[in-house]
Parts: C-alpha cells; sequence; structure tokens
C-alpha cells in the first residue's frame, strides 16, 4: 500500500479538531496541543508507557490520565523465575491535571500516591525514570532507578483518526532506547546492562472511540552488534494513510506496509500461549513468536471494560530493510498483544 509521510512541522489539528494530515512521520513534526482538541476533559486520552527488557526479566511503567480517570502503573516480570506482578493505582478525574507533555521531547512526568511514586525526567544524560512502591502486591517494597540513552535519530509517529469527528490517535514509539540501572524487587536486586537491556517508549494522546480492539507488537535488541528493533500494530482508527509498522536498524526507520497477528485458536477462544506467527502484505516481515508469559488482565466495571492479554516471548524469522537486506532472528525477546476495551 501507497503510504503518506509527513515531511514539515505543522499543527497536528484543524480548527475542528481533527487530524490535519493523516500519515507517518519520522520525528516528533506535528504539534499536539490539548487548547486545539474539540471534545470534553473527560474523553481526552494522555499516557507515557516505558517498558524496559532484557530478554530475564522486565519492568513497565505507566502513567495514564484518561480524563475520568487516572492510572498509574508499575509491573515486573521475570521470566527465568516464572514470576510477575502488577499494581495499578487509580484516580478519579484526572481531567488534565496531570499535567503531561504536549510532546514527548521535553517535559517531565511525576505522580504520586498512596505509598507509591513514578517519575519520568529527561536530563542531560538521558531519560531517567525512577519509581517505588511499598507494598508491592505483598511482597514488599520495590525500588528502580533507570537510565535510557541512545535515543534513536528516527522513530515511528501516527496521525491516526478516527471515522468520527473529532477523534484521533497521536502517538510516538521510541524503540531500541538503551537501559542502565537496577531494580530491588522481592528482596534481590536486578540489574539492566546497557549491551543487553532495551526499551520502548509508547508516548499517546488524543480522542478515542468508545470501543476498539488494538494488536501491537514491539521489540529491541541487536543484530550482528546493531541496534535493531520493529514496531507493529493495527485495529483502531483510519490506517488508510499509513499504517504504524515499522522496522530500526541503525538509528533510522524502514517502513513496512500492513502487518497480521495470527493468534491461534482452541475451543473457547484464542490461545495465547501457543505459538503466534505473523506476515506481512509485502513479505518483508515474517516471524514466529513463541509465548513466555501472558501479563493478563482484565478490569470490567459496566460502562468501562479493559481486557488485555500482552504476551511476552521470543521472535524467530526475518525482516527486509527498505535497501533489500534480509535480517534473520532467532529467540529475539519482544512481546505482542491483543487489548479490548470500552472506555
Amino acid at each position: 500500500m501507497r503510504q503518506h509521510e509527513i515531511t514539515a512541522p505543522r499543527r497536528l489539528l484543524d480548527k475542528n479538531g481533527n487530524i490535519a494530515e493523516p500519515g507517518f512521520a519520522r520525528r516528533m513534526l506535528p504539534a499536539y496541543s490539548r487548547a486545539d482538541i474539540r471534545a470534553g476533559a473527560h474523553r481526552i486520552k494522555e499516557w507515557d508507557y516505558y517498558l524496559v527488557n532484557n530478554g530475564r526479566f522486565a519492568v513497565a511503567l505507566t502513567v495514564d490520565d484518561n480524563g475520568y480517570m487516572g492510572l498509574d502503573s508499575i509491573s515486573f516480570l521475570d521470566f527465568e523465575d516464572n514470576w510477575q506482578q502488577t499494581v495499578s493505582p487509580m484516580c478519579a478525574l484526572p481531567m488534565g491535571r496531570r499535567h503531561l507533555p504536549e510532546s514527548s521531547a521535553y517535559g517531565d512526568v511525576s505522580v504520586s500516591g498512596r505509598g507509591y511514586s513514578i517519575s519520568f525526567f529527561h536530563t542531560p544524560d538521558g531519560r531517567l525514570l525512577t519509581f517505588r512502591m511499598e507494598d508491592f502486591a505483598g511482597s514488599g517494597p520495590i525500588d528502580g532507578r533507570i537510565l535510557l540513552t541512545d535515543e534513536p535519530d528516527e522513530s515511528i509517529v501516527m496521525c491516526t483518526p478516527f471515522k468520527k469527528r473529532g477523534h484521533f490517535y497521536f502517538n510516538q514509539k521510541i524503540n531500541c532506547l538503551r537501559a542502565s540501572g537496577r531494580v530491588f524487587a522481592r528482596r534481590r536486586e536486578y540489574i539492566f546492562e546497557p549491551d543487553t537491556a532495551f526499551a520502548v517508549l509508547d508516548w499517546g494522546r488524543g480522542v478515542w472511540t468508545y470501543r476498539n480492539t488494538w494488536y501491537w507488537g514491539s521489540a529491541s535488541g541487536k543484530v550482528d552488534g546493531v541496534p535493531f528493533g520493529w514496531n507493529i500494530g493495527y485495529g483502531f482508527g483510519d490506517t488508510s494513510a499509513a499504517t504504524e509498522n515499522a522496522l530500526f536498524y541503525a538509528g533510522r526507520l524502514h517502513k513496512l506496509s500492513r502487518v497480521s497477528f495470527n493468534i491461534p485458536r482452541r475451543a473457547g477462544g484464542l490461545d495465547y500461549m501457543s505459538k503466534w506467527t505473523f506476515t506481512s502484505d509485502d513479505s518483508r516481515f515474517e516471524m514466529d513468536f513463541h509465548p513466555v508469559m501472558d501479563r493478563a488482565s482484565c478490569a470490567d466495571v459496566k460502562l468501562i471494560k479493559s481486557d488485555q492479554h500482552q504476551v511476552f516471548g521470543l521472535f524467530s524469522g526475518t525482516a527486509v530493510l527498505d535497501d533489500g537486506t534480509k535480517l534473520r532472528v532467532r529467540d529475539f525477546p519482544g512481546f505482542a498483544e491483543r487489548v479490548q476495551n470500552r472506555w
């Protein structure tokens, strides 16, 4: 499919609150402003999500302002010892008072509540993530400090309209950030080394429709010593101008067309812990995915529901760069997810 690339700075939204130029960019060229949105504050959704993974253990951190509800989340996953924990305190009606930055390139995020704090700072050395929770699901405290460096020159920035007027999703995914630092959990210290630990930032702002099912996959690491990763996904909005599928190699973006998530089925539904496959209509992304752990959760309070399966595992297969170079990966750590929301 032909995809539209945004190549010049401009305002994200027009005077009616619609995406002015649907498509993708390699940098944060569109300018987001809450003041341009033509929807009530209770409908605006803004979040910063970081995942740090070295294939042996991972940490995920979220600060989320959904207008009518705020959510702060700390997850830790130990793939070797086969345990995971997530604690996600919520608050009512933040309505923009969390003051999440209007760009991923500047501004700090810092939240706290009863017995916990989460902060994302821009520093001269890189992005600094700090967090603490006194009672992490009954296992004692969790405490961490992680520095993200070597931010690549290019990332995937998506300007995606919905068919409903005034609804949109503005998103940036930054892959292949190197991570160094430590996490203390369950009375053990976990060390992230920058040679083996990589992070992704999912930075999102928008006004969503009520019912959505999205698919998202991401991986970051090295191939023959060169930083390599990908972002794949679909399931929401009007993606006729561009998909969010992209490869990242040596700091540069290589655009993919459409990618399908093939999740196995069994009696009664989807079998998330059996082997998945991924195929692309341009034959440039062909992967098997062997699940290791399903970070599943389902919150259902009638009008609001979120049913999530974020499955961590290992990818094996091929990816083709824009110049035709074929890269092969084997047991490459990453995740793929399916999320159903009424929100």
